[in-house]
């Protein structure tokens, strides 16, 4: 299997890079939503964060991939393995997860469902684990969400708001683990999504057809390099592939010494009472994103220069539709940042 493009050598396209590191960085940022034309490199972005994230500890012989020492977050089998208390094996290292929803997947391929084939063989009811067991502490990706059959809609927003999967069905009584980070992509002009799942996205980025002769040229390049060679092309983005996964183990490392001051928790309401935003949920993010960018840039501190950088992917799918201002809701963003920041 021939190994994804390389994050780094993608052209341009630089908030989506950064909302996925970032992401990467903080997963309780809530997911990133990318919106765009075709061929602009929604799914090869996606696919090359899977290949840059370094190995992640996990309990041996778990199904779920559970991180040792959090007992917290552990599933049945972990927290059985705690009680007896039996030690389990040396943590084992995995590679994070980036699953694929596809958007004709049946509900119980999503969730998991009673292993058939035991069932027949040995008489005996097994779960069989789904996508969203598959996807536990990594990635889950859907193309084109916009398309996304309802019923499933319906069951991710369950999940993404318990971090469980709950599953009753066949005589079965299941509940496991699944937090992940929910990455959607799809086209503006095929639909829009669900309220409701709009907004269990934390970030919402917006990616264009490049319009700059020399951009459009370097793109070319270097996917037909790719094609042509792909070991090689690698290669030689090896040592800029390892300079970004260090900022991204960097940056976990330092996320949870960033002090988010007071100032910056006024300008984070500040700015999303300027924009009418919804609930609270838009500060959350705001100050999530801020501490995730400063740990990325090895701030000590939160200040008006991270809040200013992530504010527009934060809030611009928040905004309530104003039918006397027609204008996209980034460029609604940009201005009351400057009103603000510039006053």
């Amino acid at each position: 299997m021939r190994q994804p493009f390389p994050f780094s050598a993608i052209v341009a396209q630089d908030e989506m890079k950064r909302a996925l590191l970032l992401a990467a960085i903080d997963p309780s940022i809530g997911g990133v939503l990318i919106f765009g034309d075709r061929g602009t490199g929604k799914s090869t972005a996606i696919r090359a964060l899977a290949a840059l994230l370094p190995p992640m500890e996990a309990v041996a012989g778990c199904p779920y991939a559970c991180e040792p020492g959090k007992p917290a977050g552990f599933c049945d089998y972990c927290a059985a393995l705690t009680l007896s208390g039996k030690k389990p094996g040396k943590p084992v290292l995995v590679p994070v997860p980036v699953v694929d929803l596809p958007l004709g997947a049946t509900e119980d391929r999503v969730v998991g469902a009673l292993d058939l084939e035991r069932a027949l063989t040995k008489g005996e009811k097994a779960f069989q684990p789904g996508l969203l067991a598959r996807a536990h502490r990594g990635f889950l990706y859907i193309d084109e969400a916009n398309l996304l059959e309802d019923h499933l809609v319906d069951v991710l927003l369950d999940v993404a708001a318990s971090g469980e999967n709950v599953v009753e069905r066949e005589g079965l009584s299941i509940r496991h683990p699944a937090r992940f980070v929910l990455v959607g992509s799809g086209n503006p002009e095929e639909g829009e999504l669900r309220p409701q799942l709009l907004d269990r996205f934390g970030l919402s980025v917006d990616v264009e057809t490049p319009q700059e002769i020399d951009r459009r040229v370097e793109v070319i390049k270097r996917r037909d390099a790719y094609e042509r060679d792909a070991q090689g092309f690698i290669a030689t983005w090896a040592e800029a592939e390892a300079m970004v996964r260090k900022q991204i183990v960097s940056g976990k490392k330092r996320l949870a010494a960033v002090d988010v001051p007071d100032d910056a928790l006024r300008r984070a309401a500040q700015i999303c009472l300027a924009l009418g935003t919804d609930g609270l949920r838009g500060e959350l993010t705001l100050i999530r994103t801020a501490r995730a960018l400063a740990a990325l840039e090895g701030k000590k501190a939160v200040g008006d220069a991270q809040l200013r950088a992530i504010a527009p992917m934060a809030l611009r799918h928040r905004l309530r539709r104003n039918p006397l201002d027609e204008s996209r809701a980034g460029v609604r963003v940009e201005r009351a940042l400057a009103e603000i920041f510039d006053a």
